[in-house]
């Protein structure tokens, strides 16, 4: 590690069955910003009249952005333990609009101990839900994390 530390759950903090969520409200600055991050501007995200007659009605998020929003939690749950985010998987069952508030809820299935990365990899699979409670996507993860650094004394001697 680089001395800076985060406010993240370390490898040996975690258990398998622990939860953690976030939410974020969707606007139509992520819908554009976002697209122009990605380089898609498919009408069904960035054109409203087209969108008009589409199936969705209206634009909505990209699929990409969904799963990374998703991806965000998994990030922050690990803030400054995370050695590398090594997998992610997603699949997208409903659109996300504008206004929508995006709740992703990450649980813990594996924990897989990797002591030569002094850590290990934490397996987890997670929802995307609506405000309406309407599942919008599904996903798995993958992240490697550290194991809390031994604490030391002011001589830097190792402290049990």
């Amino acid at each position: 590690m680089n001395g800076l530390v985060g406010s993240g759950k370390w490898f040996d903090e975690v258990r398998v069955g622990d939860t953690f969520a976030s939410a974020l409200t969707v606007t139509e600055t992520h819908i554009v910003i976002g697209g122009g991050l990605i380089g898609d501007s498919n009408p069904h995200h960035l054109n409203a009249e087209y969108a008009k007659g589409s199936c969705f009605g209206t634009p909505i998020l990209h699929g990409m952005l969904t799963s990374s929003i998703m991806g965000a939690a998994v990030g922050m749950y690990f803030h400054g333990t995370a050695i590398a985010y090594l997998e992610h998987r997603a699949r997208f069952l409903a659109p996300v609009r504008a206004g929508d508030t995006l709740t992703t809820t990450w649980t813990i299935t594996e924990l897989l101990d990797k002591p030569k990365h002094d850590g290990g990899i934490v397996v987890l699979n997670g929802g995307a839900t609506i405000q309406t409670g309407d599942v919008v996507a599904e996903s798995h993860a993958r992240i490697l994390s550290s194991r809390r650094p031994p604490s030391r004394d002011a001589a830097g001697t190792r402290m049990p």
